[in-house]
């Protein structure tokens, strides 16, 4: 699904305020003290809290290798002025029904600043840019509403809810069914009507985590 161009590491994302990048190992340990934080993995699938040291590198590996082979696209969320220092992380992974899904999750320190509408939005324009599919998928907890208002900032419309399984969690959990159709996406383009990220301002939330881009 993922086009040579995302396969190699080499390849990134510039927005206004951030670059997304490919994982690297000198990550593991912004990775292990962020996303390891109960706020952050409690509103994911595949987190654990507390996060074991030893499953860092491995992971790490898991999503290189993941990006080479076009099976997802997975990336470091970093500020723009410091590209080496990871405060979260954003991806975009297969689905049985062609229709790709998207996941993000961002350290505590840098909620409330818009960082994920900004990198939810970059990843949006890049996969409907370079990947011909009629639609992005997302989902979100019941209890986030932060990252509710992310994906309905970003064009998606609520599909319904239904229980998820959260591996990390231990069970089925009620979450939010979220689409974004191409066309919606295409009528969004005049950003500064839209309210897309690259208006100057953003409204105060708490962008905790939406989805699988973490750890199995």
């Amino acid at each position: 699904m993922f086009p040579e161009l995302t396969r190699d590491d080499v390849f990134r994302l510039e927005t206004r305020r951030l670059w997304l990048r490919w994982t690297r190992m000198a990550d593991a340990s912004a990775i292990l003290r962020l996303a390891g934080e109960k706020a952050v993995a409690e509103m994911t699938a595949a987190i654990p809290h507390p996060y074991p040291v030893e499953a860092v590198e491995p992971f790490i590996f898991a999503m290189r290798k993941g990006n080479a082979l076009g099976e997802h696209l997975v990336l470091a969320i970093t500020p723009r002025a410091k590209p080496n220092e990871l405060i979260g992380m954003i991806g975009a992974h297969k689905q049985a029904t062609g229709i790709p899904f998207i996941g993000y999750w961002l350290g505590t320190p840098h909620w409330g600043k818009g960082f994920a509408t900004e990198a939810v939005q970059a990843l949006i324009d890049t996969l409907f840019t370079l990947v011909d599919v009629p639609a992005i998928d997302a989902d979100t907890r019941v209890i986030n509403p932060a990252s509710r208002r992310v994906l309905e900032k970003s064009g998606f419309r609520q599909e319904g809810s239904f229980l998820k399984s959260l591996p990390a969690r231990g069970g089925l959990f009620p979450c939010e069914q979220f689409r974004l159709d191409r066309s919606t996406w295409s009528a969004l383009k005049s950003w500064g009507s839209s309210g897309w990220a690259h208006a100057p301002d953003f409204a105060p939330e708490v962008e905790a985590a939406s989805g699988e881009p973490c750890p199995a």
